[in-house]
């Protein structure tokens, strides 16, 4: 008798590319702005809900 093998497909995620998108992104405003600090965090939180946001509506398509 021969055994069959179960073979998983593996998704790509890409959604973590939001996160050092938003960073660079806040960091640009901060510069303009000249409030680096604030730029980064604010860049952080957006990546952070851009990813959020993406893995979310794909787990409920």
């Amino acid at each position: 008798m021969v055994k069959k093998k179960v073979v998983k497909k593996i998704k790509e995620d890409d959604s973590g590319l939001f996160i050092p998108a938003g960073l660079f992104v806040g960091l640009g405003f901060g510069a303009i702005s000249g409030n680096w600090a604030a730029g980064t965090l604010f860049g952080l939180g957006i990546g952070f809900l851009g990813t959020a946001i993406v893995r979310a509506w794909r787990r409920n398509r």
